[in-house]
């Protein structure tokens, strides 16, 4: 039960966490991994190509092809306009919500 609550947690903060990567400068797919990993929000390959998909059928995400001289091209991953005004939305909630958490755990 643990594990799943846990699971939980982290499956509803990762597509804010994803956004606001990108949001910071294009990125490569590899670069999110390894900033997630940094974070101690370790994500594998098999979880994050389905997402960065839903966020850019959704309209939130744009890419770009780049030749690589290290193997095939390379999709780099920017925010659309509307990707942008909902990492806006989203920092603001982040923000009430961890208000509100801080005050509940701080009793």
């Amino acid at each position: 039960m643990v594990e799943n609550i846990k699971s939980q947690m982290r499956k509803g903060i990762l597509e804010y966490c994803i956004l606001t990567i990108i949001s910071r400068k294009e990125v490569y797919t590899s670069d999110i991994l390894e900033t997630l990993r940094q974070a101690n929000l370790l994500v594998v390959e098999g979880t994050l190509y389905p997402l960065l998909s839903r966020l850019k059928n959704n309209g939130l995400l744009k890419y770009r092809w780049q030749e690589s001289t290290d193997g095939p091209p390379r999709k780099y991953f920017t925010l659309t306009d509307e990707g942008e005004q909902l990492v806006a939305t989203l920092n603001e909630e982040w923000n009430t919500i961890s208000q509100s958490i801080s005050k509940i755990t701080e009793q």
